[in-house]
């Protein structure tokens, strides 16, 4: 009785439950940005890339795109409402406290030079989205101009990670070793740019000493 019964493929369970723990992550990390996104969405595409099924790859962006779109526009919309009110807002205090007076400085000049397609650049630069997020706050950018500049931010950051996920698969036969292999590529895309501008700073400021 027991063996006829319908057996559910092991990868069916695995994007069941997959799929949704990855947009609500990801969709958490663009609200709270502690949650290491970057690494989530390439584990997730070494993952799918070692599965069968051709549209694993195509699932893992799409979900990955469309919750960081809605964690940007959550935020940004909790953003303006807190510049909008008196006593402002936690989510409004939380911002300014992720971009020092510097990023905020240049997001400003970014912003002023190129409007929203600096928002593809945020994405794409470690600790660059919340500095060019404040900026579009501060420049009062309309919540519809924002979303048209994010959508491309957010298909940009989605591709990016995920063929960091299709190297890191790639390279090993297990899934596990390609897992570990994306989240050493991330941490090191995302804390080469950081070291350097440490650096540099440590060295002008020697030089002006």
């Amino acid at each position: 009785m027991l063996s006829a019964a319908p057996q559910v493929p092991p990868e069916t369970t695995q994007q069941a439950v997959g799929y949704p723990s990855l947009f609500l992550l990801v969709f958490l990390g663009a609200l709270v940005p502690v949650i290491p996104t970057g690494a989530l969405v390439s584990s997730a595409a070494v993952v799918a890339f070692h599965h069968s099924s051709p549209l694993s790859l195509l699932f893992v962006f799409a979900v990955a795109a469309l919750a960081a779109f809605l964690g940007d526009i959550v935020l940004y919309w909790l953003g303006r409402r807190g510049m909008h009110s008196k006593n402002g807002s936690k989510w409004l205090e939380a911002i300014r406290s992720r971009a020092p007076e510097e990023r905020l400085a240049q997001a400003q000049d970014k912003l002023a030079d190129h409007g929203v397609m600096v928002l593809v650049l945020s994405r794409l630069v470690p600790a660059g989205r919340i500095p060019v997020m404040l900026a579009c706050l501060m420049a009062k950018m309309p919540l519809r101009q924002f979303a048209r500049g994010d959508v491309p931010a957010c298909l940009a950051w989605a591709a990016t990670y995920q063929v960091i996920g299709i190297l890191g698969g790639s390279l090993f036969p297990e899934p596990w070793q390609g897992v570990v292999a994306a989240v050493a590529l991330t941490v090191l895309v995302s804390t080469v740019p950081s070291v350097w501008r440490k650096v540099r700073g440590r060295e002008s400021g020697s030089q002006h000493a």
